[in-house]
């Protein structure tokens, strides 16, 4: 039997598995700073000084306990195949918490009128609470992980994330890659080519990085030359900074403003318990067999070490283990994963990086894990699901236009304002799209739910998963008729604002209703037991 001394802390395949994890987790970071300090004007020393510090700590102690992990499975079972369950960022998470609550939140404390910093600090501490809600609930859920998993279809969960990847992981991304069309879309094409189409690269070179080498060469060859017009921005001077990622109870600040995005907040978390159990199964299925509670657990105390140190995004096993095993790693590309983002955090030279990764650049591996997340919802769902997978997505589409339009450079608050509350010809559409969009993720989930539950034939169970739809919404739990897409008792909103309350559960109670009395008006044979 193998003794733990005579494993080898390095192998050839660990090269290739760090450079293609490295990357995830440096696009991620950058695409997060990047958005919050290009589209929303977030300070970027508290992006550079506060919140990366703590979330790469995460990303550090995670890796460092699938890397031990890995090494007691391999001694225990005698083997020397044995590969790490790599961890990393959450890309659909991650961004989601940039562009949904973050950025929002730091424009929402400006309006309400705080100076930048303290608009940015005030934020950093609400993402520091968001990351605690968030890690608290996926330690309790990682004891009852598999009940979740039973009761929720396939369908929702994977549906409610493809909305996510689709519109906001994918879309949003492109018009980036489309405003340096040259440099963006090379990247793009050079993605597809390598992960998608499966060409192999020079050198056996991740894809990744050979489109990030490209679009780079292509931004700071051409751009010098005014060849990419505006899209141009030359680097910054090169910067250490030095910040530890210190404990700290200012996450608890945060939480009276961390509430109303709780509708975002915990299916992000929820989601991240189901995709630990779903990775677990795969690197079971490749012949590496981890416990599925410890995988769990490490992600939701990494999430939460890394709230109380100051993150904002939450880490998750990643589900290429088979592909990092497949590529020959083993244990030490996490290892060295989890120290040079850890510390890179620390010392501040990540950030460097990222400055030097203009959105043009970063955008196209984005796109395809888009592509990724969304093929997956299909492949993974049956095929009769298929349509309850596509019925999720809309209320996503919904809140993405949303995002755009609740932008005051492109409509004035005021003017936002008016045309949510007109309601001479009825709801009018603007009020119909926020509302809508407002809880999207659990929207998502209750409408693939409820129509799988139909495809089931399973009517009286379809309705109750309305009538949970109807008592969400009477709350604001989803489709909020606030602006800010908070929660709320009904009876305590104006005369306008409680119809459309009325109006939306309504509509839930009254379909669950009409389903059942067309499941008992149903010949015998044909009615549903269920």
């Amino acid at each position: 039997m193998s003794s733990i001394r005579s494993q080898r802390w390095l192998s050839p395949g660990d090269i290739n598995g760090f450079l293609g994890l490295v990357v995830d987790n440096l696009s991620i970071m950058a695409f997060l700073a990047t958005a919050l300090i290009g589209i929303f004007g977030f300070p970027a020393d508290i992006v550079f000084l506060r919140m990366f510090p703590g979330t790469t700590f995460g990303v550090l102690l995670g890796n460092l306990a699938y890397t031990a992990m890995a090494r007691r499975l391999a001694k225990r079972e005698g083997r020397d195949d044995v590969t790490a369950m790599p961890l990393g960022l959450d890309a659909p998470t991650s961004i989601g918490m940039a562009l949904l609550v973050l950025g929002p939140a730091f424009l929402s404390f400006k309006q309400a009128g705080m100076d930048e910093h303290a608009a940015g600090i005030a934020t950093w501490q609400l993402g520091m609470a968001s990351l605690v809600i968030m890690g608290v609930l996926k330690f309790v859920l990682s004891f009852f992980g598999g009940m979740v998993q039973r009761h929720v279809p396939r369908a929702g969960l994977l549906g409610s994330i493809a909305g996510i990847a689709l519109v906001l992981m994918g879309f949003l991304p492109l018009i980036e890659i489309l405003k340096v069309p040259v440099v963006g879309f090379a990247g793009l094409g050079v993605v597809l080519y390598a992960l998608v189409a499966r060409a192999r690269m020079p050198l056996g070179l991740p894809g990744v990085l050979v489109a990030f080498v490209v679009a780079a060469l292509l931004y700071y060859g051409l751009g010098p030359l005014g060849w990419l017009g505006n899209g141009y921005h030359a680097p910054v001077a090169w910067q250490w900074r030095f910040a530890l990622p210190l404990p700290t109870l200012q996450w608890m600040n945060g939480l009276a403003a961390a509430t109303p995005y709780l509708p975002l907040i915990l299916p992000f978390g929820l989601l991240m318990v189901v995709g630990g159990i779903n990775v677990t199964e795969s690197a079971r299925v490749a012949g590496d067999d981890y416990r599925t509670r410890d995988i769990l657990l490490v992600e939701a105390l990494a999430t939460l070490v890394a709230g109380f140190c100051g993150g904002v995004a939450q880490t998750t096993p990643y589900i290429g283990q088979p592909s990092y095993k497949a590529m020959g790693a083993r244990s030490g590309y996490t290892l060295l994963t989890g120290l040079v983002i850890g510390l890179g955090g620390v010392f501040g030279y990540l950030s460097n990086l990222v400055e030097l990764l203009p959105l043009s650049v970063l955008a196209p591996i984005l796109v395809f894990v888009a592509i990724g997340i969304t093929v997956q919802a299909f492949e993974a769902t049956p095929v009769r699901y298929a349509a309850a997978v596509v019925f999720s997505f809309f209320p996503a589409i919904a809140r993405m236009v949303t995002i755009k339009l609740s932008d005051p450079t492109y409509v004035s608050s005021d003017h936002y304002g008016a045309l949510f509350a007109e309601h001479s010809h009825g709801i009018s559409e603007l009020a119909v799209i926020t509302v809508l969009g407002n809880g999207f993720i659990i929207t998502s989930m209750i409408w693939a739910s409820f129509l799988v539950a139909l495809i089931d034939g399973r009517t009286r169970r379809a309705a109750g998963i309305l009538l949970s739809g109807a008592a969400l919404s009477l709350f604001g739990i989803i489709h909020s008729v606030e602006l800010t897409g908070g929660i709320y008792v009904p009876w305590t909103l104006d005369e306008a604002s409680r119809q459309l309350v009325w109006q939306f559960t309504g509509a839930y109670v009254v379909l669950a209703i009409v389903l059942l009395v067309l499941a008992l008006a149903a010949p015998r044979d044909d009615r549903s037991v269920a």
